[in-house]
């Protein structure tokens, strides 16, 4: 990815990350998601006493984008308050792999980052073509 971009993601992803509604974990996640076209949509997590009903950051950016009509999209950067790399959790992985996102960024609270492509993350996904009999 080009630095630039990379960068943009970070920043967004930051910018947004102190908007997450976590009264239970005091976890703050933000996500940035760069769309095709080169829109980005933001999201970040919110919790609720239910736990299940809890959101990640990633999958609000990918919905916003999804919601927005997107369904291309080049990369996804996620951030927290955490020293270190704040990895997406498995289902926010399904959902990238969903729409074939190919590049995850993680960044610290500094700004250092590292990339990763989504097979690395998740490199047995499912996806829907693997239900149909003959592929």
């Amino acid at each position: 990815m080009i630095d630039a971009d990379v960068r943009r993601l970070i920043d967004e992803a930051l910018k947004v990350k102190e908007r997450a509604y976590v009264p239970y974990s005091n976890f703050r996640v933000g996500a940035a998601l760069l769309a095709e076209d080169g829109s980005v949509y933001t999201g970040c997590n919110v919790e609720n006493a239910s736990y299940g009903a809890t959101c990640c950051a990633e999958r609000v950016a990918i919905f916003s984008a999804v919601a927005d009509g997107k369904r291309s999209f080049k990369a996804v950067a996620v951030v927290s308050d955490y020293k270190g790399f704040t990895f997406p959790c498995g289902i926010c992985r399904q959902v990238m792999l969903e729409f074939d996102i190919p590049t995850v960024i993680v960044a610290d609270s500094n700004g250092t980052y590292r990339e990763y492509t989504l097979k690395d993350l998740l490199p047995n996904g499912f996806k829907k073509f693997d239900m149909q009999e003959g592929e």
